[in-house]
């Protein structure tokens, strides 16, 4: 018998709000049958059509630390430069910078949301192709 993931669990100190910015970097949504509110200690956001969700919760300590688990996103519609820039408008925060580590054309970029959750933006699968 095996597991499946049910959601990622981000800990935080404002799951509402965090729930909204992640929002629009993934376009995940909440659940209609179960929105979040301002109040809630727990925020639920899913992917269009279902699937593995991403769960923010209210936690009374401040991230110390640099993630053990992080996400690497790959943008669909745009590049990876491009896609870093819009997400930096949303709000998130540059801390490194590892494009071209393996060559021209290679790498990502390190981003922290505003809660200081680090994640990655990888090259899009545009730009692996070509």
């Amino acid at each position: 018998m095996t597991s499946r993931i049910s959601h990622t669990t981000i800990d935080c100190a404002k799951p509402y709000e965090l729930s909204l910015w992640w929002e629009q970097v993934i376009d995940y949504h909440e659940d209609p049958a179960d929105p979040n509110d301002m109040a809630h200690d727990e925020c639920l956001i899913v992917p269009p059509g279902g699937g593995t969700g991403v769960l923010f919760i209210r936690v009374p300590e401040g991230k110390t630390v640099k993630n053990r688990v992080h996400f690497d996103l790959r943008p669909t519609d745009r590049t990876r430069d491009e896609e870093v820039q819009r997400v930096l408008g949303l709000g998130a925060t540059f801390v490194a910078d590892h494009r071209g580590i393996h060559g021209p054309g290679s790498g990502w970029v390190v981003l922290a949301d505003p809660e200081g959750n680090e994640f990655c933006i990888l090259r899009s699968d545009a730009e692996l192709a070509g």
